[in-house]
């Protein structure tokens, strides 16, 4: 039994001071992965500050037709509030993909974003995890590496990131607001989350004390017309083997604007570039789409059982795009 206090707070700087205070400290939000993680002793943190009274809870406008998403805002209110729906269909989608109705109900947008990986030797205390223990190797290399990623690794570390919402995210060019004992900071998704390179255990640029208090969706007309494909072993509740959040706008037969990001493929939510550059003006074809996903899968990295997931992640780009080309077609 290891001993863990316990304090509640209700505003902003309370929280901040006290967990930067601490270096054994954490907060402890929607807690739906942070206490699975405590009880199998990967995370033994020794106190744990509840932020759950924070008002950050809200779905508020911004100038030009954006949305602010508080960090403690549940899953479930932010899938269905319906500017979110109509503005960011992507992001109501991966919310609701993301997560059983009971996590939804619980689990906060700030928790889903820091959320840890799913690697089975990440929870396994006894395996080799550079990421859990830095140094220890990497026992995925050689493993059960079935659900792992091909984008975005390195000789570190392969773990895939599982939060549906930041492959959302990072499609839209969200931006994430945090403070910490430094102040305010802005930071774009694509920085919020850092490739493991040689520094696995590293997920983030926050600092110990630090707190995501909202995410800022920028005013994109495109996004009304999105949506998010999960690929999966299972209907039901299950991490994505592969997944995009596309969005799509179709002139004259061409593609006039895209925006594609994938997960349960990368290290991280990932943002398809290589498809984005390959797509900009050609034809809404299955062709064209098909290119777009050689270009984007090009650099993908296989480890032994996850090797499908190159062909799975080119068929995943190719049927978003027909799909949501098919979609505008008839609007």
């Amino acid at each position: 039994m290891i001993p863990i206090s316990y304090s509640r707070v209700s505003d902003v700087g309370t929280a901040i001071g006290t967990v930067a205070a601490d270096p054994d400290s954490a907060f402890l939000a929607g807690g739906t992965t942070q206490i699975d993680l405590l009880r199998i002793y990967v995370e033994q943190p020794r106190r744990l500050v509840d932020i759950n009274d924070l008002p950050l809870n809200r779905v508020e406008e911004l100038p030009g037709g954006g949305l602010r998403i508080g960090g403690l805002a549940r899953m479930s209110d932010v899938a269905e509030d319906p500017r979110v729906r109509q503005r960011y269909p992507m992001v109501s989608e991966a919310l609701v993909l993301g997560a059983s109705p009971q996590l939804r109900h619980m689990a906060t947008v700030a928790g889903n974003l820091m959320q840890r990986v799913r690697c089975t030797y990440f929870r396994d205390t006894d395996a080799g995890c550079n990421k859990r223990a830095p140094g220890t190797g990497c026992s995925a290399m050689e493993g059960v590496n079935r659900g792992h990623a091909v984008l975005g690794t390195s000789d570190c570390c392969i773990a895939t990131h599982p939060s549906d919402l930041g492959v959302a995210l990072q499609a839209l060019d969200a931006v994430v607001q945090t403070e910490g004992p430094a102040g305010q900071r802005t930071i774009p998704i694509d920085d919020f989350y850092l490739l493991p390179g040689q520094t696995p255990e590293r997920e983030h640029p926050l600092d110990h004390g630090e707190l995501v208090t909202g995410i800022d969706l920028p005013p994109l007309p495109v996004a009304a017309t999105s949506r998010y494909i999960k690929i999966r072993d299972r209907e039901s509740y299950e991490f994505a083997l592969a997944a995009i959040a596309v969005a799509l706008s179709v002139r004259d037969g061409r593609i006039a604007e895209v925006r594609l990001a994938l997960g349960g493929l990368a290290t991280k939510p990932w943002r398809a570039r290589a498809a984005e550059r390959e797509l900009d003006g050609a034809p809404a074809t299955v062709e064209s789409f098909t290119r777009a996903a050689e270009a984007e899968m090009a650099g993908a990295v296989p480890h032994g059982m996850n090797a499908f997931k190159i062909e799975l992640g080119k068929r995943t780009i190719v049927r978003a795009l027909a799909e949501m080309a098919q979609q505008e077609g008839t609007r």
